[in-house]
């Protein structure tokens, strides 16, 4: 039943989920690059990838505030602050997720990226965005 309401509402938008959809994936295209680099100079899975998440988060709000959710209102405090944290949490979410895919279960670095960030991507990142960070433009 989770999952009918899950997807029930990413049908109500569908040019917003596909635009923040891409926005994850450059997003993530940056995120994975940062995490390959770190991972190869020796930072521990873990961290490269709480660190990496981030960068890529920045490269995602950026998209998705002007592209994915056409908000064109000044960038405040507030609205940072709400991406801020749905950002930290996607990332400890990612961190978690890659030590268990990753170190646990031996899944490669950027196959068990890919396939965390879809995961994260489908339960918190765009509902998360949708709801907390860009809502005002996504009701409108």
């Amino acid at each position: 039943m989770a999952y009918g309401v899950l997807i029930s509402r990413f049908v109500k938008h569908p040019r917003e989920l596909l635009a923040a959809g891409f926005g994850g994936a450059v997003g993530t295209g940056v995120d994975v690059a940062a995490l390959v680099l770190m991972v190869g100079h020796g930072v521990s899975v873990p961290v490269a990838t709480f660190l990496a998440a981030l960068a890529g988060a920045a490269t995602n709000f950026v998209l998705n505030k002007y592209v994915a959710f056409r908000d064109h209102s000044p960038i405040n405090l507030r609205q940072l602050a709400r991406f801020g944290f749905v950002a930290v949490a996607a990332a400890l979410l990612m961190a978690g997720a890659m030590k268990i895919v990753a170190v646990k279960l031996g899944v490669p670095v950027v196959l068990a990226k890919l396939a965390c960030a879809a995961v994260v991507f489908a339960i918190w990142t765009y509902p998360a965005q949708r709801r907390l960070v860009f809502a005002r433009t996504a009701t409108a």
